[in-house]
């Protein structure tokens, strides 16, 4: 089974494939609320051992968090906790799950499930709507102005991810056979 992870330091999402690529599982943990960073790392801690006690997960897959800086995006300091919550998450991961994840940029992992970005639109929302549009099962619920609740497109990146590693996972099997 594959575990996805979408890491930030607000809402995490992940999601289990199972060997044919359905869903087991696919969430999202808050974190909003929370002001402590040990204590966000706490909680997602909390609820990687309780994937752990049911699924049995072989391999993690992250999606790498941002390397350099854009416009009118996140600060060096929202980059720099972002980098340290990865960091944590993936070694909790590599202790829990005996083995070290892999990451995927989310371009990358875009592309490998076939989800185009047009020029001058948001990734993210492009990709939840292509995940809401193709993924049996993936629901999503809605503010009243319309607007997906919070953690839904954190779900959905988590699939993409999770997803991608599926079929990277896929290729290699049948490379090897």
């Amino acid at each position: 089974m594959i575990l996805g992870l979408d890491i930030s330091t607000s809402i995490t999402g992940y999601t289990v494939l199972d060997y044919e690529g359905n869903i087991l599982a696919c969430d999202h943990i808050d974190l909003r609320k929370e002001k402590s960073f040990f204590r966000k790392i706490e909680i997602v801690r909390s609820r990687l051992e309780m994937i752990n006690e049911e699924y049995d997960i072989e391999q993690v897959y992250v999606e790498q968090s941002l390397q350099s800086f854009r416009s009118g995006f996140s600060s060096a300091q929202t980059l720099s906790l972002l980098s340290k919550i990865n960091g944590i998450v993936s070694w909790l991961c590599y202790n829990m799950f005996y083995g070290e994840p892999k990451y995927l940029a989310a371009t990358s992992a875009r592309k490998l499930c076939g989800i185009k970005i047009p020029k001058g639109q948001k990734a993210k929302a492009v990709s939840l709507q292509f995940v809401i549009d193709n993924v049996p099962g993936f629901d999503v619920q809605y503010t009243r102005y319309g607007n997906p609740k919070a953690g839904y497109a954190d779900r959905s990146d988590s699939y993409v991810i999770a997803r991608a590693g599926w079929i990277r996972e896929s290729e290699e099997t049948q490379d090897t056979n």
